[in-house]
């Protein structure tokens, strides 16, 4: 079974990476949306409160991401 959620991200850091030769770490955090839309009120009754952090050493993936932006996150088992 997969479990889709809608998020929110509401911040983005960079900071030095403890092993220098790999240069930063860019951190994520995200949160369930609140029901603006009639979309994000669905989503918001069935997870209501959460958050997902993540840091990467990826900037791609980082790049990805911006303050305000929402997403879709599929979870599935490994």
């Amino acid at each position: 079974m997969k479990v889709r959620l809608k998020v929110v991200c509401h911040e983005l850091t960079k900071r030095t990476h403890w092993d220098r030769s790999k240069g930063f770490l860019g951190g994520v955090k995200l949160s369930p949306v609140t029901g603006v839309s009639e979309e994000n009120k669905q989503f918001f009754e069935a997870t209501p409160t959460g958050k997902i952090e993540f840091e990467t050493i990826n900037e791609a993936a980082l790049a990805e991401f911006e303050p305000g932006g929402e997403y879709y996150v599929t979870i599935e088992k490994a």
